[in-house]
């Protein structure tokens, strides 16, 4: 049906497309972060931020190099224990899984 280069083209595309999605999620998430410190001081409701599971589902499904980026990039979420462990674990088991994809398609 497809030949196996389309596929990994695909595939690195979709990658791609999920680490920009991790990145942004970050970048939204601390920029509402920054902006609710100052609604609330003076008195107004604050924004609703991105849950904690959806950046971590986001990470899961591909996006782990984005969201690991824009921990760093951006300094969020670098004083959860589960985001600096967690989203490297993440990203080490892809890493692995993608390493064991490719020897098995060479091999």
């Amino acid at each position: 049906m497809f030949s196996r280069e389309v596929i990994w083209q695909a595939d690195l595309i979709l990658l791609g497309v999920m680490t920009l999605a991790g990145l942004l999620a970050m970048w939204i998430d601390k920029t509402i972060a920054r902006r609710n410190g100052v609604r609330v001081q003076r008195g107004k409701k604050a924004w609703r931020r991105i849950p904690e599971r959806t950046l971590f589902l986001l990470a899961i499904f591909g996006g782990s190099l984005g969201v690991l980026g824009g921990m760093y990039l951006f300094r969020h979420k670098t004083k959860h224990k589960s985001f600096v462990f967690g989203v490297p674990a993440i990203l080490a088991v892809q890493a692995a899984l993608i390493w064991l994809l490719v020897a098995a398609a060479a091999g």
